[in-house]
């Protein structure tokens, strides 16, 4: 069986330098395909991408998740200095 892969993020561009398409994949940035056509830059990318995916799952490396299918909780940490997270507790709440 092999991965489906319709669901990350894709962008195929022009490129004056090797006069040829080539696609990319945000979730896999080091990967790029260069064909004649759009359609082909982004097949040859999708195959590739199948190959990587597979090889990444039969080492047990972690494999990307398409940003469209991740979920968000809307929290995030933010890291401060020593300092002021020892003094953040002790500061009063600031209001209005």
């Amino acid at each position: 069986m092999h991965p489906d892969v319709t669901h990350y993020t894709y962008r195929v561009t022009w490129s004056a330098e090797d006069r040829e398409f080539v696609a990319t994949c945000a979730e896999l940035p080091s990967l790029s395909w260069l064909a004649s056509s759009q359609i082909d830059a982004l097949q040859g990318l999708q195959d590739l991408l199948r190959d990587v995916i597979a090889d990444l799952a039969e080492q047990g490396e972690q494999v990307p998740q398409p940003v469209a299918d991740r979920s968000y909780s809307g929290k995030f940490n933010l890291r401060v200095g020593e300092s002021l997270h020892r003094e953040l507790p002790s500061r009063p709440p600031r209001t209005g």
